[in-house]
C-alpha cells in the first residue's frame, strides 16, 4: 500500500510544481508532512507530546 501512497503524493507534488509554481510545491509537500506526522501519531507510532514537551535536567 505504502509504494502507492508514495506514488500519489509523487504526482501531486509533480502537479502543484508544473502548474503551481514553488510555492504550490512546497505547500502540498509541508501539508503532506503535517498529515504524515498526523496519521503516525493517531496511530500511536510516535509520540508528539514527547516532542513538544520540556525535559527537566
Amino acid at each position: 500500500m505504502w509504494p502507492i501512497v508514495g506514488l500519489a503524493f509523487g504526482s501531486l507534488l509533480g502537479l502543484a510544481g508544473a502548474f503551481g509554481g514553488f510555492e504550490a510545491f512546497a505547500l502540498v509537500l509541508v501539508l503532506g508532512v503535517l498529515g504524515f506526522l498526523a496519521g503516525r501519531a493517531f496511530e500511536g507510532e510516535i509520540d508528539l507530546v514527547g516532542l513538544f514537551t520540556r525535559r527537566s535536567s
